[in-house]
């Protein structure tokens, strides 16, 4: 039985043949058809590489065939709205209709379970406020920063020219300069396609120093003096880790250096371009408080932060210390979630490395706030953010302001297909390939971004105004709710234990993480004193 469809198609060229003669066409055709399969089959059949092959030839290149298209029947067939593999049809199809400016209305109530186990609701108020049609902001720059940047409480988050193909990253700031919100460059650093439209930029820089390194990949100061000079970038961003991979460098390979990705980074045309996974000019928490403080110089006094997955809690505590030490504090620090990243990692990075968002979030705020210089320091919240809910759920929690990654690609046209790391994406959104690229269309893309973005934050205004507020920022813990069990929920003010300000000054706090692992913590170094 395992051989009959390969002895069936064999049977059908000699019958194919005799039918040739009243009718050569189907006869020429269903003869022309069986032999092809034939000759797949006894290969199948005589090959040596694959066991099902060998044992079900012809039949079981079905099961290869239908594995292959098992994400997109599973996306667009099987998959339920609100089965997050990494996004729902319900979250991705809300981009859409933002991007396009389509209604975005539900009708005949919610699709959720209220009463779902970890169920999560913003309070209302039977007193809400009527906000003007003016855009939420949040300036960054503490009080050693000279030029402080008003920007939008929703931003583009970090993602690379070279990840994303030149036709994406034009239109993403395109749409950033229409819609008056800001673009995150990425490690890759600035390209032409991140100047053409003259959108707002924060100037990322990674362990690489790409657009501001030596020849043998060390920190070149006057290539960052020059470069941040430019009145296009508003601020500037160390990547410490990313969501997607926390603690793991990168390569592009030298096929993929093309002249525009090599002018971009600094680097040579064709040859590999590594991204180390720790920075050369720090090795301590001072030292990185140094470098933040010599950034800011020689930008001329421009908002200097840094990026960070939340790891071990000790590391992140030295810094904290170091901070308090050293009086340099970052104008601002963007909290990346494990749920976060855009880019190609592998599976036990992007599943098991790296505090997811709501973690990370707590404790940078929680720690800022014990130490009394949250008001100092800004902190930014990336990883998984699509609607305006999610953005409320972590001002509530702490944020100050949100960036966005994937939500943006979706309103380039992505489909999460995620051929990322392939080079043959479907959209042009994440590929070199010019045939594939040109297919984006950067004035109707750049207008979606900038659609989506408008739209988010009318969207956010009403859950503002709808809860009595008159700014994200003035959520707090005690306006989100949390459903713990089928009869009790309860707020994430009371479900979470939080630090009031100046409690790590006293030394003396009831919260676990502090009790466990901040006496471990160093200013000199990111060992844990054991």
């Amino acid at each position: 039985m395992r051989y009959l469809p390969l002895a069936f198609v064999i049977f059908l060229i000699p019958l194919g043949l005799l039918l040739a003669i009243p009718a050569p066409f189907w006869g020429g055709a269903i003869s022309g058809l069986a032999l092809l399969l034939s000759l797949v089959g006894g290969y199948d059949l005589f090959q040596n590489k694959s066991a099902v092959l060998k044992n079900y030839p012809l039949v079981a290149r079905l099961r290869f065939l239908f594995e292959h298209f098992r994400p997109e029947i599973r996306q667009y067939f099987l998959e339920s709205d609100h089965e997050e593999t990494p996004f729902s049809r319900e979250q991705r199809a809300l981009v859409y209709r933002r991007a396009k400016g389509m209604e975005g209305l539900r009708p005949f109530g919610t699709l959720r379970n209220v009463n779902e186990v970890g169920h999560e609701w913003i309070n209302h108020s039977v007193a809400p406020q009527h906000l003007p049609d003016v855009p939420f902001t949040v300036v960054f720059g503490g009080p050693d920063c000279k030029k402080p940047y008003s920007g939008s409480v929703m931003n583009i988050s970090g993602m690379s020219y070279g990840a994303l193909s030149p036709n994406a990253i034009e239109a993403l700031n395109q749409g950033a300069k229409t819609g008056g919100f800001a673009h995150t460059t990425g490690e890759g650093s600035i390209s032409k396609f991140h100047r053409k439209h003259g959108g707002d930029l924060i100037w990322q820089i990674g362990s690489g120093y790409f657009g501001c390194r030596t020849t043998d990949g060390q920190f070149d100061p006057v290539k960052f003096t020059e470069t941040s000079a430019d009145d296009q970038v508003k601020m500037i961003e160390i990547k410490l880790s990313q969501g997607a991979k926390p603690g793991h460098g990168g390569i592009l390979l030298g096929a993929k250096v093309t002249s525009e990705i090599a002018a971009a980074r600094g680097v040579e045309v064709g040859v590999d371009c590594v991204s180390p996974s720790a920075h050369s000019v720090f090795s301590t928490p001072l030292e990185l408080c140094a470098f933040i403080a010599k950034l800011r110089d020689l930008s001329g006094g421009k908002p200097i932060g840094f990026k960070l997955c939340v790891g071990h809690p000790w590391e992140w505590f030295a810094i904290a210390k170091a901070i308090k030490e050293s009086g340099i504090s970052p104008d601002f620090i963007t909290v990346d979630g494990a749920e976060g990243g855009t880019g190609a990692a592998p599976v036990e990075f992007a599943d098991h490395k790296g505090a997811p968002l709501r973690e990370g979030l707590m404790l940078v705020h929680n720690t800022l706030v014990g130490l009394g210089i949250r008001e100092d320091v800004k902190i930014i919240a990336s990883g998984k953010l699509i609607s305006a809910f999610d953005m409320c759920r972590v001002f509530a929690l702490g944020a100050d302001s949100c960036n966005v990654a994937r939500g943006f690609m979706f309103a380039l046209g992505c489909i999460q297909a995620q051929a990322c790391h392939t080079g043959k994406c479907p959209t042009g959104v994440t590929t070199q390939d010019p045939g594939r690229y040109k297919a984006l269309v950067v004035p109707d893309k750049g207008a979606r971004v900038s659609s989506f973005h408008k739209n988010t934050m009318i969207a956010l205004r009403e859950a503002v105004s709808s809860s009595g507020l008159s700014h994200p920022n003035e959520f707090t813990p005690h306006h989100l709710m949390i459903r713990i069990n089928s009869r009790e929920a309860r707020s994430a003010a009371s479900q979470y234990l939080w630090l009031e300000k100046g409690d790590l000054q006293a030394d003396e706090t009831r919260h676990p993480a502090f009790t466990k692992y901040w006496d471990r913590a160093q200013s000199g170094s990111f060992s844990s004193v054991v």
